[in-house]
């Protein structure tokens, strides 16, 4: 894994980029933040435009896939993002606590071209295809009923391109506006559509998100996104659960997995769930403290990293979620000494329960793939 970081004075912003080469495509993720300068949203989004022209001149050969813009106020500013093709396109309220108010999330792949329409962009490698969904919402009742509506939606999709949640869904995110009353009803109503698809505890679950998040629409409480894979084989990817630090989700009645690793020819994807400062019996560990909790949180992720063979030197990108701004100081302070360089946006979101102070997720890329599958 190879990360720098671009300082771009010319429009006041920074590129962190984390770039991992293999043998028949490379991968990035790159995080684009831009300095305040007494301006107001349009002008801040300019400048994150013009560096990510700048990055996409530094890496002609990659196409971009996928980004998330996080927004200080999504219902007065998603409507001046842009129009992309091919491109699926992410927007959230999770304001940068960086004091600007928007950062980008991209991710971007060499050699390959993607197809796009509305909220999704699907490429195709090695016979693979790779799935984004982006800003399923439907504004029509309460959390459980929107819930509903949009994994509905996304099992009809997954059906009309031959997939299913069980064999193709790698990963989601739910964000939920006012997490601490609303949480509730999207956990149940997930749990009882995996019920009807097979997804038990029994059998397995999703690597996930559900976090706090305003949608840009003012009426939806939820709002979904997924990454899904096409073409992968027998006992290609498995969940990690690092038994000596986490319990199984299930045990506190929601119904996703810590990570899940994805193996190929020349790499291994481990997609960690947003994870926070609990022990293995479900506890919320170091009440209050945000730094304690930051440094459990660290340990529980480097645990579920070494369960999948892999260290936090391979990870590509972080997102931490923060419940109260006034820890953004020292919370940055501690992701600046332990990852330098690394793609790490820091942003305002509740977490699901009200005495967690701090979670994160993060995608880390191994070298250590398997021969008896495909290259990525």
């Amino acid at each position: 894994m190879e990360r720098r970081t671009v300082n771009c004075n010319e429009y006041g912003s920074t590129i962190q980029v984390a770039s991992f080469m293999g043998e028949d495509a490379n991968e990035m993720h790159a995080i684009i933040h831009v300095t305040p300068q007494m301006d107001g949203f349009e002008s801040q989004l300019s400048r994150i435009l013009d560096t990510y022209s700048l990055l996409l001149s530094m890496y002609p050969s990659y196409t971009c896939i996928f980004k998330r813009y996080f927004l200080s106020d999504a219902t007065n500013q998603a409507m001046f993002l842009p129009t992309e093709s091919n491109i699926a396109v992410s927007s959230i309220q999770q304001p940068p606590l960086d004091g600007s108010k928007v950062s980008l999330w991209c991710y971007m792949v060499s050699g390959v071209k993607a197809k796009a329409d509305k909220n999704t962009a699907v490429f195709e490698h090695n016979g693979y295809a790779l799935h984004f969904q982006t800003n399923l919402f439907n504004p029509s009742g309460d959390s459980y009923r929107q819930t509903q509506h949009i994994l509905e939606q996304l099992v009809q999709y997954l059906k009309e391109t031959d997939m299913t949640l069980t064999a193709n869904c790698l990963r989601t995110w739910f964000f939920i506006r006012d997490v601490d009353t609303q949480y509730a009803g999207m956990v149940k109503a997930r749990r009882e559509l995996f019920e009807q698809q097979g997804l038990t505890d029994k059998t397995h679950y999703i690597a996930s998100t559900g976090i706090g998040g305003n949608p840009a629409h003012p009426s939806a409480l939820v709002q979904l996104e997924s990454y899904a894979v096409k073409g992968l084989g027998p006992r290609q990817f498995h969940h990690l659960y690092a038994p000596t630090h986490l319990n199984p989700t299930y045990e506190y009645g929601v119904t996703f997995e810590r990570a899940t690793k994805v193996k190929y020819g020349d790499r291994s994807h481990i997609l960690v769930s947003g994870t926070a400062s609990i022990d293995n019996k479900g506890n919320v560990l170091h009440l209050g403290d945000v730094v304690k909790q930051c440094h459990r949180m660290w340990e529980n992720v480097e645990m579920l990293l070494k369960e999948g063979g892999s260290s936090l030197n391979d990870v590509a990108q972080i997102i931490v979620y923060l419940r109260d701004s006034a820890d953004y100081a020292i919370v940055n302070q501690l992701f600046q000494e332990k990852f330098p360089d690394f793609p790490v946006v820091i942003t305002l979101a509740p977490v699901c329960r009200p005495t967690w102070l701090i979670e994160m997720e993060c995608i880390a890329i191994s070298s250590k793939g398997d021969k008896l599958f495909p290259n990525f």
